[in-house]
């Protein structure tokens, strides 16, 4: 072996020292720098004010702060696609959601990402019960009578995007109740509910984080919920089974991700700042308020997370992949 060779494979060596050395003391380090948290719609909906709710404790947690970014189109998938391109150091990471991570499978046949390979799981952040709604003078007090309405009109339905919460969950309601509405598509339900608000639509189904306060002041009406028991947010909203629609049945939920190969101890990191964040009481207290059901123990791990994830698709893709449109 020639010395030049012999040099040559020193200095390959110890550059690969270094590197794991670098990339070592990073880890270690970390965070050094804000943290970008990418939402995948626009602001005002259900996963930005989730998002910005957990944020504000996990920057404490972690010496850093956590900087909200908001992305919306296509249903979330733009954002999300960002995401999974970004560099895998624990700098960007993403709250995605039932649409995002399981639906948008079922109604992108190209989907330029997929769920259950491309990301980290970090941790679930809550869960989030969806409602039937429509707006304030919608000629219906009741499902029943809703379902007749929508059945018999072409009333105008308000979604985030395909593979979105709201177009899926009311996709499957369209085919329980046999409606062919009009599609209004939004960058997010922040503005779907501010057309809901205004009358330029007719009914929605959304997520109860942004919906308790609009009910609560009856400037919407509420006819269920797809949970087997009523929340405590909203204990006047029946289920959907007191309401005369059992199988209308399912909630949302938001989780925290990071890129395919994100280390691990940046990922139990994270994971442990968003715990901290769900154990504290301020934090507890605005979520639950909204109508977010929070997990605890091993719910709250990456393992469970992932699992979700492939439950999810599994069902939603059984759901959607006939109707979506």
């Amino acid at each position: 072996m020639s010395v030049a060779r012999t040099f040559a494979g020193a200095l390959v060596g110890l550059f690969l020292i270094a590197g794991t050395t670098d990339r070592a003391a990073a880890e270690a380090n970390y965070p050094t720098r804000p943290i970008t948290l990418i939402v995948p719609f626009a602001a005002g909906g259900p996963t930005d004010i989730v998002a910005r709710t957990i944020s504000q404790h996990m920057a404490g947690t972690l010496g850093q702060p956590v900087v909200i970014e908001n992305i919306a189109g296509t249903g979330g998938t733009i954002a999300t696609i960002r995401a999974k391109r970004s560099t895998p150091d624990g700098y960007t990471i993403i709250i995605g959601h039932l649409g995002t991570h399981a639906a948008a499978v079922a109604v992108y046949p190209n989907l330029a990402y997929d769920p259950s390979s491309d990301f980290e799981p970090i941790g679930m952040v809550a869960g989030t019960p969806v409602l039937i709604l429509a707006r304030k003078d919608f000629p219906a007090n009741d499902l029943v009578a809703f379902a007749s309405y929508v059945k018999a009109n072409r009333a105008r339905m308000a979604h985030a995007g395909m593979g979105s919460v709201s177009y899926s969950f009311c996709i499957f309601l369209n085919h329980l109740i046999g409606a062919t509405p009009e599609f209004t598509a939004f960058n997010g339900t922040g503005p779907a509910m501010k057309a809901l608000l205004a009358g330029q639509v007719d009914y929605m189904c959304d997520q109860i984080v942004t919906a308790v306060p609009q009910v609560k002041a009856t400037a919407i009406k509420a006819y269920a919920i797809g949970t087997t028991e009523r929340s405590p947010a909203l204990p006047d909203v029946p289920t959907s089974e007191e309401a005369g629609l059992p199988q209308f049945r399912g909630s949302a939920w938001n989780a925290l991700f990071a890129p395919k190969g994100t280390p691990k101890p940046i990922v139990e990191q994270l994971n442990s700042a968003l715990s901290k964040a769900l154990d504290d009481d301020r934090t507890r207290k605005e979520l639950v308020a909204l109508g977010s059901v929070l997990p605890e123990g091993d719910a709250r791990s990456p393992r469970a997370l992932a699992d979700l994830v492939k439950r999810e698709i599994a069902r939603w893709s059984g759901i959607l992949q006939p109707l979506a449109r």
